[in-house]
């Protein structure tokens, strides 16, 4: 217990210093004593408090004098708390630039860290590279600085000292270690992946898939490389292209493979100027290839939906006895084909259900599906279409009016703007008209400028905007799984919304974005360890069973810290629903308003899997 009093400017502080058992040599003998740590002057000493004996003497009258004498140091200190103290002097004054608070939040994501066995892996790595710096050091700090203080490279260096592990390296150490994340990101991805499978029951057989992108302050493109014959060596990585939020500048485009639980299996990164169509085959052929996966039902927006990814997924899907890997697609009705458009408005043979969406609001809805074959066609390594397959699939049908009325405002929005750009042309550019162009005829830009070069031809598509109308509050899903109910299907393709909102997390709560880095392999590592960062942010969420929301969780986590005192003890002045529910998960005390560095740091140690698994998994 500790106890504060005032006495003439200053405030005595009852408590102090555990005592421990201390072996020392003496005459060539082990010796014994208890000793007490304490500060002066800002440094750690230890002042000796009892001498006990040499160890060969009290052997005579112990079995085991280090067990023993262990045992008293720990009975004596359970006394002593009444009659220790430390000394503040009121008048103190903090020295400039001065920072005596330190963050302990990040304890719990480093329980995770160390469940993942990631220092084990670095470790590994770090006995086949000639390098001085401490690769797990390096990486676990940018870790928990990205899932709590997210900034740059260089700030998380410089705010290290907030955390109570050691960092011994340099800014250069953090640039140079970051080649080696990247050249061994695959592989600790599936390391990762294999100890996520070890603490939690998942379901690795659905493989959820998306693609977005990251943007760059720059105004450029990376440029090709090319050797002296004029044989591609490497595409640039920065590349403009079709950027979600309609920005101009150099992108990055990253592919996300994510579990039914939400937890992220893989990332892959490829330049902002290539299809994300073609991204899907390797990501899947990787997963079965580095992961060990047999067969993966890959579930997917419309945006990823090709004759190509659909080819390759299904194989000889009209046998089911065939093995194969499979999808479940989201289908743009007024994208498809004549022959699909003209079975969707077809009235007949629809059923109508209610169901509650992600948010549990009741939603109405018709619906119906079929198994058809279909006829694809394939492209040839010249980028034809020269190939037709036939495969069957189960294709479902969905008309909401709730649907139908968000689809209606939507145009409606675009449509005022493409209005206003027939009128007023002048206030538009290629860049600014974004969104209303498809409605416009007649329209187009002065390439050089992004100016509108035909103002007075302008008019509203109208025949293009009563097609669509008829298309309002439809939607639909295809896929290989001919033997799912729909809704089951329905069911596997709404888990999408947690892939979204991991890129979200990205973007917002971990800054992912601009990314300040421009080297391609520094930009694989920054990738990586967000990655990282998500994923012990999916598991906490799993773990306290969704009851926070990531925002909450990382708020939390950045707010527990604490203030020096004096002699090693710590003011802690933040405690939330998010920290008590951890404590449970953890085994940990995180309530006490005033610790010792000894209590800090026994938080701070490895959590053992197997007391892990006893107190939360079983």
């Amino acid at each position: 217990m500790l106890y504060i009093a005032m006495y003439c400017g200053i405030i005595r502080i009852n408590g102090g210093f555990d005592m421990f058992l201390k072996k020392s040599i003496s005459n060539g003998k082990v010796y014994l004593s208890f000793v007490q740590g304490y500060r002066k002057d800002g440094k750690s000493k230890q002042k000796t408090i009892e001498k006990i004996g040499y160890l060969e003497d009290l052997e005579k009258i112990y079995d085991d004098p280090i067990s023993h004498f262990k045992t008293v140091a720990e009975e004596r200190n359970r006394n002593l708390d009444a009659t220790r103290s430390i000394e503040i002097l009121t008048n103190q004054r903090l020295e400039d630039c001065c920072s005596l608070r330190k963050n302990l939040g990040y304890a719990i994501p480093k329980r995770i860290y160390d469940l993942l066995d990631i220092t084990a892996f670095l470790q590994n790595k770090q006995r086949q590279i000639n390098q001085k710096y401490n690769l797990n050091q390096i990486f676990s700090l940018l870790v928990f600085n990205r899932f709590l203080f997210p900034a740059s490279k260089k700030k998380a260096y410089e705010k290290k000292e907030m955390f109570f592990d050691s960092f011994s390296f340099s800014l250069d150490d953090v640039y140079r270690a970051l080649s080696w994340f990247a050249k061994y990101s695959k592989q600790l991805q599936a390391h990762v992946y294999r100890k996520v499978q070890e603490l939690v029951p998942i379901d690795s057989q659905l493989g959820y898939y998306d693609v977005t992108n990251f943007y760059f302050e720059i105004p450029y493109n990376d440029e090709d490389e090319y050797d002296k014959y004029g044989n591609l060596i490497k595409n640039g990585t920065r590349k403009k292209g079709p950027s979600k939020e309609h920005r101009k500048t150099p992108i990055i485009q990253m592919g996300l493979l994510m579990d039914a639980n939400g937890i992220p299996m893989a990332f892959n990164t490829f330049p902002g100027n290539e299809s994300e169509k073609a991204s899907l085959i390797p990501a899947i052929r990787r997963l079965k290839q580095d992961y060990g996966m047999e067969r993966i039902i890959a579930v997917a927006d419309r945006g990823l939906n090709s004759s190509d990814n659909t080819a390759l997924l299904s194989g000889v899907n009209n046998d089911d006895s065939k093995g194969h890997d499979g999808y479940v697609y989201g289908q743009s009705v007024i994208g498809a084909d004549k022959e699909f458009r003209k079975w969707v408005l077809d009235k007949k043979n629809y059923r109508t259900t209610k169901e509650l969406d992600e948010n549990g609001e009741e939603i109405l809805f018709i619906h119906k599906s079929r198994i058809f074959a279909k006829t694809i066609q394939l492209k040839n390594q010249a980028g034809n279409r020269t190939q037709t397959m036939q495969i069957y699939q189960k294709q479902l049908a969905y008309y909401s009016k709730k649907y139908a009325e968000k689809q209606r405002k939507d145009r409606e929005r675009v449509l005022e703007k493409a209005k206003d750009l027939i009128n007023n042309p002048g206030k538009y550019t290629q860049a600014t008209s974004y969104g209303a162009t498809g409605y416009v005829k007649n329209l187009s830009f002065i390439k050089e400028t992004g100016e509108i070069s035909n103002a007075k031809d302008l008019s509203l598509d109208l025949e293009k905007i009563a097609e669509e109308e008829k298309y309002d509050g439809y939607y639909s899903i295809v896929t290989s799984e001919k033997n799912l109910s729909d809704k089951e299907i329905r069911d596997i393709y709404r888990g999408l919304w947690r892939i979204e909102e991991s890129f979200k997390i990205f973007k917002s709560e971990f800054k992912t974005r601009p990314i300040h880095v421009r080297l391609d392999d520094h930009i694989e590592a920054h990738f990586l360890i967000c990655f990282i960062a998500l994923i012990i942010m999916r598991l906490l969420e799993n773990m306290t069973d969704h009851q926070f929301s990531v925002k909450e969780i990382r708020e939390s986590l950045a707010s527990y810290g604490c203030s020096y005192l004096e002699q090693n003890y710590y003011l802690f002045d933040y405690r939330d629903d998010f920290l008590k529910t951890t404590e449970k998960i953890f085994d940990l005390d995180l309530g006490k308003k005033i610790m010792t560095l000894g209590e800090i740091k026994n938080i701070l140690k490895t959590t053992k899997k197997d007391k892990f698994h006893n107190t939360f998994l079983q």
